[in-house]
């Protein structure tokens, strides 16, 4: 398994020929096949067994079967959930990270790659704002990033001091992302839930929670969301910054998906107050053009985390022991760590930062055009302006059964995946925009469909 011999050879050219189709895709389909686990099943029956296979034949099962029925989240037409769209130079790189077995623990075995993440964490912390100090590492996601973040707020509580018994709380808006309350569940924390105006946790609104808290003592932190993951809503991050300062309390900011945002003009100022973050969340697999996992974490006082995450352990001492050394192990709850940072590093390094600004306004500029259309439509109602490149409307009269069925028909057609989101408990269409290449004439397809698709 570990030598290249005649059959290595062969798969070799085999499975880069079909890397190569698939990276020469443009645009990328849909790619819907069945999603019938019987016929899956049927597929793959006897391949996992004592003996092994001809590699063709078990590359052909997966490109003719398994392949098909996965819908391409970096398809310009997937507009559901938080799509992907990584640049083709970053999907390039990303197999050459995993043919290089980085083990990008520390700094004693992976100098190159984890200098070159620091370089991107530190091009993300500078648009923030944040201070020449700040740092982090590459996670996997926002769950895995805000878990690592909200550990360290919770240690900072304690060594502030706390009761016998003690169970620490964050205060957090209404819309956070679900990954936030799975995060306070794991780490025995509660939530002051805020509810804000239109859905916008304020810092009016939060001082006013903590006024009127029965025990204020037990807050440890405040997370903000910039760029809620159903709406793409900025909180008032300002404002939740001051507040925070005036508590003595963390202040973390959940950018996952529209922390992007920072590197588009048209709306750096609603991030006025970013800077002030003690951690912050970015995910490049969103809307960043980076391959799936790649989640930057930072720290504007990194040395904190480093005190609350660092594992210590016989044989780890060794990495430990020139404190000037950069080690990721250090800053999350992770051990064991792909250098995913790099192909991130090595697609900015090719385009430049202005082609991801141009990149990720483009996303912004559609949302307001679609915005536009739906408004020029008598027959659905906008919900709300878009701040970033998430669309909310409605079709008056219809019931989540229509929503469904129109969404069904979208993807069996292979015009779109657009499926339905909850809005205050009524069932909506919503567009998220992110590939730049969706076109403003599949928007208007998609909105005429709403007439042809009746019930």
């Amino acid at each position: 398994m570990h030598s290249v011999d005649a059959t290595t050879e062969q798969m070799i050219r085999s499975v880069l020929a079909y890397a190569e189709n698939r990276l020469r895709l443009d645009p990328v389909p849909l790619d819907k096949g069945s999603h019938d686990p019987a016929e899956l099943d049927f597929a793959v029956s006897g391949l996992l067994g004592e003996d092994g296979h001809d590699p063709d034949l078990v590359l052909g099962v997966y490109a003719s079967v398994l392949a098909p029925a996965v819908i391409s989240a970096d398809s310009p037409r997937f507009l559901g959930f938080i799509p992907a769209a990584p640049a083709k130079a970053a999907l390039l790189f990303d197999m050459l990270v995993s043919c290089a077995s980085i083990q990008g623990i520390s700094w004693l075995e992976a100098a190159g790659a984890i200098h070159a993440e620091n370089q991107v964490l530190r091009l993300i912390a500078d648009r923030a704002g944040l201070p020449a100090q700040a740092g982090g590492c590459f996670v996997s996601g926002g769950s895995a990033a805000n878990l690592s973040a909200l550990a360290v707020a919770r240690e900072m509580a304690k060594r502030r001091g706390a009761r016998p018994g003690q169970r620490w709380r964050a205060l957090v808006g209404s819309d956070a992302h679900a990954s936030i309350a799975n995060t306070l569940r794991l780490l025995e924390m509660d939530a002051l839930v805020v509810p804000g105006a239109d859905h916008r946790l304020t810092g009016p609104a939060a001082h006013a929670a903590i006024e009127s808290d029965g025990d204020p003592g037990s807050l440890a932190l405040i997370v903000a969301t910039a760029g809620t993951t159903n709406a793409g809503i900025i909180d008032d991050l300002a404002g939740l910054a001051a507040v925070a300062r005036e508590r003595g309390l963390w202040f973390h900011v959940d950018g996952a998906y529209g922390g992007a945002g920072l590197f588009a003009p048209s709306v750096r100022a609603a991030y006025a107050g970013i800077e002030h973050a003690d951690s912050f969340v970015v995910d490049p697999h969103k809307w960043l053009f980076a391959p799936f996992d790649c989640a930057a974490l930072l720290y504007s006082d990194p040395a904190l985390a480093r005190s609350v995450h660092t594992q210590d352990a016989a044989y780890l001492d060794v990495i430990h022991e020139r404190p000037g050394e950069w080690n990721p192990t250090d800053y999350a709850f992770h051990l064991t760590r792909r250098a995913r940072g790099l192909p991130l590093w090595f697609s900015l390094s090719v385009h430049g930062v202005r082609a991801y600004s141009e990149a990720i306004e483009a996303g912004i500029a559609l949302a307001r055009q679609a915005a536009q259309e739906i408004k020029s439509r008598d027959y659905l109602e906008l919900i709300r302006e878009p701040e970033l490149s998430v669309v909310l409307f409605r079709r008056p009269g219809w019931q989540p059964g229509d929503y469904s069925r129109w969404a069904s028909r979208l993807l069996d057609d292979q015009v779109a995946f657009l499926p339905p989101t909850i809005w205050e408990g009524e069932t909506v269409a919503r567009f998220a925009f992110l590939h730049p290449q969706t076109p403003l004439e599949l928007v208007r397809e998609i909105l005429d469909r709403m007439v042809a698709d009746r019930a």
